[in-house]
């Protein structure tokens, strides 16, 4: 029976730990500010309303370390099920950079795709909009950008 117990205890040891290198690793490599992604915006909007929207912080959700800002209680609750199939692939770093350079770039939030049922953010200033260059050759700049963020995201 004391077996038993420190069998458990260490598998809770386990978890726990793995749970934690998880969200640090999550804290580490996600563009992030102040803990929270898409500089506030409403990840799940992107996918159901089509358009980017500012979250609010009184619809925030934790995942794994990471916040989101929803802007309804409906879209917080869609986040809450399955925040994975809402967050923006590569961390939030811009996709195009990412595949280009295999580089963290900042985004404009507003600037965005989704693709596969996936979302992807741009860099985006008044002299440069990263969305075309990406569209003009999406297929290798995507090959490369997952291999980037694997190489990133260990």
């Amino acid at each position: 029976m004391q077996k038993f117990g420190l069998g458990l205890l260490l598998l809770l040891f386990t978890v726990s730990f793995s749970s934690f290198a998880q969200t640090d690793t999550r804290l580490r490599n996600f563009n992030l500010k102040n803990s929270v992604a898409i500089q506030g915006y409403d990840p799940v909007a992107y996918f159901t309303q089509h358009k980017a929207i500012k979250g609010m912080k009184q619809f925030a959700v934790n995942a794994e370390g990471v916040i989101y800002y929803c802007s309804s209680e409906a879209n917080k609750a869609l986040l809450v099920r399955n925040y994975k199939m809402y967050e923006p692939q590569y961390g939030g770093w811009c996709a195009y950079a990412m595949g280009y350079t295999g580089e963290k770039v900042e985004i404009d939030p507003e600037t965005y795709k989704i693709l596969d049922g996936k979302l992807y953010l741009f860099y985006h200033t008044w002299t440069n909009n990263t969305l075309p260059k990406w569209n003009a050759n999406e297929k290798e700049l995507k090959t490369k950008a997952d291999k980037s963020w694997t190489a990133i995201f260990k």
